[in-house]
Protein backbone atom coordinates (compact mmCIF):
# COMPACT_ATOMS: atom_id res chain seq x y z
CA UNK A 1 0.00 0.00 0.00
CA UNK A 2 2.91 2.29 1.09
CA UNK A 3 4.34 1.61 -2.75
CA UNK A 4 0.91 2.88 -4.23
CA UNK A 5 0.85 6.63 -2.63
CA UNK A 6 4.37 6.43 -3.59
CA UNK A 7 3.59 6.23 -7.37
CA UNK A 8 0.76 8.09 -7.36
CA UNK A 9 2.51 10.97 -5.69
CA UNK A 10 5.39 10.60 -8.53
CA UNK A 11 2.41 10.32 -10.69
CA UNK A 12 0.77 13.18 -9.42
CA UNK A 13 4.00 15.72 -9.36
CA UNK A 14 4.57 14.41 -13.04
CA UNK A 15 0.88 15.84 -14.30
CA UNK A 16 1.92 18.64 -12.75
CA UNK A 17 5.06 19.51 -14.14
CA UNK A 18 2.91 18.82 -17.64
CA UNK A 19 0.77 21.74 -16.50
CA UNK A 20 3.72 24.28 -16.19
CA UNK A 21 2.54 26.79 -19.01
CA UNK A 22 5.04 27.46 -21.45
CA UNK A 23 5.69 31.04 -22.86
CA UNK A 24 4.58 32.49 -25.86
CA UNK A 25 7.97 32.43 -27.19
CA UNK A 26 8.51 28.99 -27.13
CA UNK A 27 5.26 28.05 -28.51
CA UNK A 28 5.65 30.95 -30.99
CA UNK A 29 5.31 30.50 -33.62
CA UNK A 30 2.50 27.69 -34.28
CA UNK A 31 0.89 29.16 -37.82
CA UNK A 32 1.87 31.37 -41.02
CA UNK A 33 2.99 34.90 -39.86
CA UNK A 34 1.59 37.95 -42.10
CA UNK A 35 4.03 40.46 -43.28
CA UNK A 36 2.21 43.64 -44.35
CA UNK A 37 4.23 45.38 -46.99
CA UNK A 38 3.06 48.78 -47.72
CA UNK A 39 3.74 48.94 -51.45
CA UNK A 40 2.86 46.86 -54.60
CA UNK A 41 4.42 44.02 -55.81
CA UNK A 42 7.71 44.46 -57.83
CA UNK A 43 8.66 47.45 -55.68
CA UNK A 44 11.95 48.21 -53.67
CA UNK A 45 9.82 47.63 -50.87
CA UNK A 46 7.87 44.49 -51.99
CA UNK A 47 11.87 42.62 -52.90
CA UNK A 48 13.70 43.45 -49.83
CA UNK A 49 11.12 42.56 -47.88
CA UNK A 50 10.30 38.79 -49.82
CA UNK A 51 13.88 38.35 -49.32
CA UNK A 52 14.12 39.13 -45.70
CA UNK A 53 11.15 37.58 -45.16
CA UNK A 54 12.39 34.17 -46.55
CA UNK A 55 15.37 34.20 -44.36
CA UNK A 56 13.42 34.80 -41.32
CA UNK A 57 11.07 32.20 -42.05
CA UNK A 58 14.03 29.86 -42.10
CA UNK A 59 15.14 30.98 -38.37
CA UNK A 60 12.24 30.94 -37.24
CA UNK A 61 11.02 27.55 -38.35
CA UNK A 62 8.06 28.78 -40.00
CA UNK A 63 5.83 30.41 -42.76
CA UNK A 64 5.97 33.53 -43.39
CA UNK A 65 3.45 35.71 -46.34
CA UNK A 66 3.81 38.86 -47.95
CA UNK A 67 0.55 40.46 -48.08
CA UNK A 68 1.03 43.81 -49.89
CA UNK A 69 -1.41 46.60 -48.77
CA UNK A 70 -0.39 49.48 -51.42
CA UNK A 71 -2.31 53.00 -51.28
CA UNK A 72 -2.19 56.55 -49.74
CA UNK A 73 1.43 57.17 -49.87
CA UNK A 74 2.13 54.03 -47.40
CA UNK A 75 -0.49 54.54 -44.53
CA UNK A 76 -3.21 51.70 -45.61
CA UNK A 77 -0.46 49.12 -45.25
CA UNK A 78 0.23 50.77 -41.50
CA UNK A 79 -3.23 51.29 -40.60
CA UNK A 80 -3.67 47.29 -41.74
CA UNK A 81 -0.95 46.77 -39.41
CA UNK A 82 -1.78 48.93 -36.50
CA UNK A 83 -5.53 47.34 -36.01
CA UNK A 84 -3.75 43.53 -36.35
CA UNK A 85 -4.00 41.95 -33.33
CA UNK A 86 -0.42 42.21 -31.38
CA UNK A 87 0.49 38.58 -31.24
CA UNK A 88 3.29 38.43 -33.40
CA UNK A 89 1.76 36.79 -36.44
CA UNK A 90 1.38 40.04 -38.03
CA UNK A 91 4.37 42.02 -39.19
CA UNK A 92 5.20 45.35 -40.77
CA UNK A 93 7.73 45.69 -43.49
CA UNK A 94 7.64 49.40 -43.04
CA UNK A 95 9.70 52.21 -45.30
CA UNK A 96 10.79 55.74 -44.84
CA UNK A 97 6.97 56.54 -45.63
CA UNK A 98 6.44 56.02 -41.89
CA UNK A 99 8.29 59.01 -40.36
CA UNK A 100 6.66 61.26 -43.96
CA UNK A 101 3.11 60.51 -43.12
CA UNK A 102 2.48 63.07 -39.75
CA UNK A 103 4.18 65.56 -42.21
CA UNK A 104 1.89 65.11 -45.09
CA UNK A 105 -1.27 64.61 -44.34
CA UNK A 106 -3.64 66.02 -41.13
CA UNK A 107 -4.52 62.62 -40.30
CA UNK A 108 -2.53 59.89 -41.82
CA UNK A 109 -4.61 57.43 -39.35
CA UNK A 110 -1.35 56.28 -37.28
CA UNK A 111 1.22 57.30 -35.14
CA UNK A 112 4.69 54.99 -36.09
CA UNK A 113 6.09 55.75 -32.28
CA UNK A 114 3.01 54.63 -30.40
CA UNK A 115 1.37 52.04 -32.48
CA UNK A 116 3.76 49.96 -32.84
CA UNK A 117 7.09 48.53 -31.20
CA UNK A 118 10.54 48.73 -33.79
CA UNK A 119 12.58 45.09 -34.21
CA UNK A 120 15.02 46.46 -36.29
CA UNK A 121 16.08 48.21 -39.20
CA UNK A 122 16.74 45.42 -42.51
CA UNK A 123 18.65 47.78 -45.00
CA UNK A 124 18.49 51.13 -47.57
CA UNK A 125 18.53 51.44 -50.71
CA UNK A 126 20.54 54.56 -52.72
CA UNK A 127 18.49 56.46 -55.22
CA UNK A 128 19.77 57.19 -58.22
CA UNK A 129 19.00 60.38 -60.41
CA UNK A 130 18.21 58.75 -63.76
CA UNK A 131 17.38 60.68 -66.88
CA UNK A 132 15.46 59.69 -70.18
CA UNK A 133 18.42 58.93 -73.14
CA UNK A 134 17.05 62.08 -75.21
CA UNK A 135 18.22 64.35 -71.99
CA UNK A 136 21.84 65.36 -73.95
CA UNK A 137 23.34 66.09 -70.56
CA UNK A 138 26.20 63.49 -69.29
CA UNK A 139 26.73 64.92 -65.91
CA UNK A 140 25.13 66.42 -63.24
CA UNK A 141 26.18 69.94 -63.92
CA UNK A 142 25.49 69.94 -67.57
CA UNK A 143 21.80 68.35 -65.86
CA UNK A 144 21.36 71.24 -64.20
CA UNK A 145 22.52 73.45 -66.57
CA UNK A 146 19.94 72.52 -69.45
CA UNK A 147 17.62 72.69 -66.90
CA UNK A 148 17.53 75.80 -66.13
CA UNK A 149 17.91 76.41 -69.95
CA UNK A 150 14.33 74.83 -69.92
CA UNK A 151 12.42 77.58 -68.02
CA UNK A 152 10.39 74.84 -66.23
CA UNK A 153 9.63 73.07 -69.22
CA UNK A 154 10.25 69.78 -68.08
CA UNK A 155 8.74 67.21 -65.85
CA UNK A 156 9.90 64.64 -63.18
CA UNK A 157 7.93 61.53 -62.21
CA UNK A 158 7.47 59.89 -58.72
CA UNK A 159 5.95 56.65 -57.15
CA UNK A 160 2.72 59.42 -55.84
CA UNK A 161 2.78 62.75 -53.99
CA UNK A 162 4.88 62.90 -50.54
CA UNK A 163 6.62 59.49 -51.44
CA UNK A 164 10.32 59.50 -51.11
CA UNK A 165 11.02 59.81 -54.36
CA UNK A 166 8.70 62.79 -54.73
CA UNK A 167 10.91 64.35 -51.74
CA UNK A 168 13.98 63.67 -53.39
CA UNK A 169 13.21 65.27 -56.49
CA UNK A 170 11.61 68.09 -55.04
CA UNK A 171 14.60 68.82 -52.68
CA UNK A 172 17.07 68.43 -55.50
CA UNK A 173 15.35 70.40 -57.38
CA UNK A 174 15.67 73.48 -54.45
CA UNK A 175 18.85 72.40 -53.93
CA UNK A 176 19.83 73.49 -57.82
CA UNK A 177 17.91 76.04 -58.69
CA UNK A 178 15.86 75.05 -61.51
CA UNK A 179 12.07 74.14 -61.85
CA UNK A 180 10.16 71.14 -63.16
CA UNK A 181 6.84 69.81 -63.12
CA UNK A 182 5.92 67.18 -60.83
CA UNK A 183 4.14 63.70 -61.93
CA UNK A 184 2.70 61.27 -58.94
CA UNK A 185 1.98 58.01 -60.58
CA UNK A 186 0.22 55.32 -58.44
CA UNK A 187 3.57 53.29 -57.91
CA UNK A 188 6.93 53.53 -59.22
CA UNK A 189 5.77 51.32 -62.23
CA UNK A 190 3.81 53.66 -63.97
CA UNK A 191 6.33 56.47 -63.21
CA UNK A 192 9.13 54.05 -65.11
CA UNK A 193 6.90 53.43 -67.47
CA UNK A 194 6.48 56.70 -68.52
CA UNK A 195 10.11 57.89 -68.26
CA UNK A 196 11.08 55.09 -70.50
CA UNK A 197 8.59 56.36 -72.88
CA UNK A 198 10.11 60.18 -72.84
CA UNK A 199 7.13 61.75 -70.73
CA UNK A 200 9.09 62.53 -68.27
CA UNK A 201 12.50 63.88 -68.69
CA UNK A 202 13.69 62.56 -64.93
CA UNK A 203 13.11 61.03 -61.53
CA UNK A 204 14.91 59.50 -58.64
CA UNK A 205 14.53 55.49 -58.49
CA UNK A 206 15.90 53.04 -55.69
CA UNK A 207 18.79 51.54 -57.40
CA UNK A 208 17.53 48.37 -57.06
CA UNK A 209 14.51 49.27 -59.39
CA UNK A 210 17.05 51.30 -61.94
CA UNK A 211 19.50 48.94 -62.69
CA UNK A 212 18.20 46.54 -65.41
CA UNK A 213 16.81 49.52 -67.22
CA UNK A 214 20.29 51.42 -66.99
CA UNK A 215 21.72 48.20 -68.19
CA UNK A 216 19.41 48.11 -70.88
CA UNK A 217 20.22 51.66 -71.62
CA UNK A 218 16.37 52.93 -71.20
CA UNK A 219 17.95 55.08 -68.82
CA UNK A 220 20.84 57.44 -67.96
CA UNK A 221 22.24 57.38 -64.34
CA UNK A 222 23.40 60.33 -63.53
CA UNK A 223 24.36 60.29 -59.38
CA UNK A 224 23.37 58.64 -56.59
CA UNK A 225 22.36 59.79 -53.57
CA UNK A 226 24.77 58.30 -50.96
CA UNK A 227 28.01 58.84 -49.47
CA UNK A 228 30.17 56.28 -50.92
CA UNK A 229 29.52 55.25 -54.53
CA UNK A 230 27.72 52.08 -55.28
CA UNK A 231 29.36 48.93 -56.05
CA UNK A 232 26.85 48.65 -58.91
CA UNK A 233 27.39 51.65 -60.52
CA UNK A 234 31.17 52.40 -60.16
CA UNK A 235 31.48 54.77 -62.28
CA UNK A 236 28.37 57.18 -61.33
CA UNK A 237 29.39 59.94 -58.86
CA UNK A 238 27.68 60.51 -55.78
CA UNK A 239 25.75 63.93 -55.98
CA UNK A 240 27.93 64.80 -52.54
CA UNK A 241 30.81 64.61 -55.79
CA UNK A 242 28.81 66.36 -58.04
CA UNK A 243 27.54 69.56 -56.32
CA UNK A 244 29.18 69.69 -53.06
CA UNK A 245 25.94 69.18 -51.31
CA UNK A 246 25.28 66.62 -48.46
CA UNK A 247 21.56 67.40 -48.39
CA UNK A 248 20.60 64.84 -50.76
CA UNK A 249 22.63 61.46 -48.91
CA UNK A 250 19.26 59.85 -48.48
CA UNK A 251 18.00 56.44 -49.30
CA UNK A 252 14.85 54.57 -49.08
CA UNK A 253 15.43 52.67 -45.77
CA UNK A 254 13.45 49.96 -44.05
CA UNK A 255 12.73 47.68 -40.90
CA UNK A 256 10.44 44.98 -38.98
CA UNK A 257 7.78 46.28 -36.67
CA UNK A 258 5.13 44.78 -34.87
CA UNK A 259 1.65 46.53 -33.73
CA UNK A 260 1.84 47.71 -30.37
CA UNK A 261 0.83 45.42 -27.37
CA UNK A 262 2.97 42.15 -28.57
CA UNK A 263 4.48 40.42 -25.91
CA UNK A 264 8.42 41.09 -25.25
CA UNK A 265 9.10 37.51 -25.31
CA UNK A 266 7.61 37.41 -28.58
CA UNK A 267 9.33 40.38 -29.91
CA UNK A 268 12.72 39.27 -28.46
CA UNK A 269 12.10 35.74 -30.25
CA UNK A 270 11.33 37.75 -33.67
CA UNK A 271 14.18 40.46 -33.13
CA UNK A 272 17.02 37.20 -32.24
CA UNK A 273 15.14 35.62 -35.30
CA UNK A 274 15.97 38.94 -37.73
CA UNK A 275 19.37 39.79 -36.30
CA UNK A 276 20.17 36.03 -36.96
CA UNK A 277 18.93 36.46 -40.82
CA UNK A 278 20.72 39.95 -41.38
CA UNK A 279 23.72 38.45 -41.14
CA UNK A 280 23.33 35.24 -43.59
CA UNK A 281 25.55 35.52 -46.30
CA UNK A 282 22.81 34.38 -48.87
CA UNK A 283 20.85 37.31 -48.20
CA UNK A 284 23.34 39.85 -47.43
CA UNK A 285 24.02 38.97 -51.16
CA UNK A 286 21.46 38.76 -52.11
CA UNK A 287 20.18 42.59 -51.09
CA UNK A 288 23.76 44.04 -51.79
CA UNK A 289 24.11 42.48 -55.13
CA UNK A 290 20.68 44.40 -55.78
CA UNK A 291 22.47 47.78 -54.62
CA UNK A 292 21.11 47.76 -50.85
CA UNK A 293 23.18 48.49 -48.13
CA UNK A 294 22.79 45.81 -44.95
CA UNK A 295 21.70 47.71 -41.55
CA UNK A 296 20.35 46.07 -38.59
CA UNK A 297 21.04 47.19 -35.05
CA UNK A 298 19.02 48.16 -32.10
CA UNK A 299 15.32 48.93 -31.11
CA UNK A 300 16.69 52.07 -29.64
CA UNK A 301 18.72 52.71 -32.78
CA UNK A 302 15.73 52.13 -34.86
CA UNK A 303 14.05 54.84 -32.95
CA UNK A 304 16.58 57.12 -32.88
CA UNK A 305 17.31 56.60 -36.80
CA UNK A 306 13.07 56.98 -37.28
CA UNK A 307 13.69 60.15 -35.27
CA UNK A 308 16.30 61.39 -36.95
CA UNK A 309 14.55 61.28 -40.30
CA UNK A 310 11.15 62.10 -39.18
CA UNK A 311 12.38 65.66 -38.19
CA UNK A 312 14.70 65.94 -41.13
CA UNK A 313 11.76 65.07 -43.93
CA UNK A 314 9.89 67.04 -41.85
CA UNK A 315 11.73 70.68 -42.70
CA UNK A 316 12.20 69.49 -46.02
CA UNK A 317 8.64 68.96 -46.70
CA UNK A 318 8.14 72.46 -45.30
CA UNK A 319 11.24 74.17 -47.19
CA UNK A 320 10.00 72.83 -50.59
CA UNK A 321 6.02 73.00 -50.12
CA UNK A 322 6.00 69.53 -51.43
CA UNK A 323 2.44 67.65 -50.33
CA UNK A 324 0.55 64.62 -50.23
CA UNK A 325 -2.87 64.44 -52.63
Amino acid sequence: MRNLFKLAATLGAVAQIGLVPVSAAEAYPTKPIRMVVAFAPGGSADINARAVGQQLAKEMGATIVVDNKGGAGGNLGAVEAKRAAPDGYTVFYATSAVVLAPALYSKPGFDPYQDFTPISLTATIPLVLVTHPSVPAKTVSEFIAWGKSKGGKINYGSSGSGALLHLAGALFLKETGFQATHIAYKGSAPAITDLLGGTTEFMFLPINEAMQHIKGGGMRALAVTHEKRSPLLPDVPTIREATGKTTMDMGAWQGLMVPKGTPADVVTKLDTSLQKALKDPGLRERLTGQGSIMLGGTQKEYVDYMKAEGARWAAVIRDTGAKAD
